[in-house]
């Protein structure tokens, strides 16, 4: 399925019950993870991740099962059954995976059908098609064994990254406001009053919270865009990716000479945060106000970086060009970047 925008309807009561998620949840890891181990890319660690994974599953005996009945229920770029990530998973793993085994078999043969209108399904999940008790408590124990098998052993570095990151949302919202946090979500994510507007992989789509609030769920492993339950009845959710750590400079970055020093600095500092303001951006430089404004207008003009206005606030976030010119900081052919001595 072709790429689409995924749009949430706030109201003002919706803005007031928005709320981050304050713990990983393990389901919603696994169907991410699994979109993982399906598709190249992600990043140097997810290919690590992916190769460790593939050897400790065969290791266990768990390479085939999860091949033939987790994987065919998460296509990539395209619906899959909401009923494998419960909200009872945000209190912890043990109660997500109860979840998922208590599903009514009725709510099973209903999604796993609207499965079928996107994907083919193997004949290993006959059984759940039809709803069967026994196989949906299989599939819950299957993934209880997944998450053992590839997502415990590696809990310590997401706890970490996800720490990161709801740690600077909570930042954004006590220092400016919900508004300014959901402007700072990530570069595929864009506030736009009363819309929060995402790039999303499953065609077009809109959800009208009318009241219910938010839940917004940072994923360690969600790369690619921002994801969101199908059925609009069920408590809102937007699980999106948490920023990729940018390297340190090495002694050979060649960065600075591209950009200039200080410049350098900036998009490295905007990458770091994830977004910024223009004033956290001139105290995190060193710079004054005006000058870290002008840095970001010229990072804005040769596609770096972007920059939305929001009240009175511009907040400024990496793109793809930029995060690409960090990592491997030779000067595209066709960039206008340029510096001169007073940007040293």
């Amino acid at each position: 399925m072709s790429g689409g925008i995924l749009r949430i309807v706030f109201t003002g009561e919706d803005l007031v019950r928005v709320r981050i998620a304050s713990r990983i949840d393990e389901l919603w890891e696994t169907a991410m993870s699994l979109h993982v181990l399906q598709k190249p890319g992600g990043g140097a660690d997810m290919a690590g991740w992916r190769r460790q994974a593939r050897a400790d599953l065969a290791e266990t005996g768990l390479l085939t099962p999860v091949r033939q009945r987790l994987v065919p229920l998460m296509p990539i770029k395209a619906y899959f059954p909401d009923f494998l990530t419960p909200h009872h998973a945000q209190a912890g793993p043990q109660n997500g995976i109860d979840a998922l085994a208590d599903t009514p078999p009725s709510r099973v043969r209903r999604e796993v059908d609207q499965l079928r209108r996107h994907a083919g399904l193997p004949a290993t999940l006959d059984d759940l098609a039809r709803g069967n008790q026994r196989a949906i408590s299989g599939l819950a124990r299957l993934a209880d064994c997944y998450g053992r098998t590839v997502l415990r052993p590696h809990r310590t570095r997401m706890e970490h990254a996800l720490g990161r990151e709801r740690a600077r949302l909570a930042r954004q919202l006590t220092d400016h406001g919900v508004e300014t946090m959901l402007a700072a979500l990530a570069p595929r994510i864009r506030w736009r009053p009363p819309i929060l507007e995402a790039d999303y992989a499953a065609g077009q789509y809109e959800i009208h919270l009318r009241g219910r609030g938010l839940t917004l769920i940072p994923s360690y492993f969600c790369r690619y865009t921002p994801v969101a339950l199908a059925d609009p009845s069920l408590p809102p959710v937007l699980i999106f990716p948490v920023p990729r750590r940018i390297p340190a400079p090495g002694p050979g970055d060649a960065l600075p000479d591209l950009l200039g020093t200080t410049r350098a600095r900036t998009l490295r500092c905007i990458a770091a945060t994830a977004g910024c303001t223009t004033s956290e951006l001139a105290r995190r430089t060193g710079t004054s106000l005006s000058s870290a404004s002008a840095h970001a207008q010229i990072l804005h003009r040769v596609g770096l970086i972007t920059s939305t206005r929001h009240g009175n606030m511009v907040i400024h976030q990496i793109t793809r060009l930029g995060t690409d010119l960090i990592r491997h900081p030779t000067l595209p052919s066709d960039s206008r970047a340029h510096h001169n001595d007073q940007d040293r």
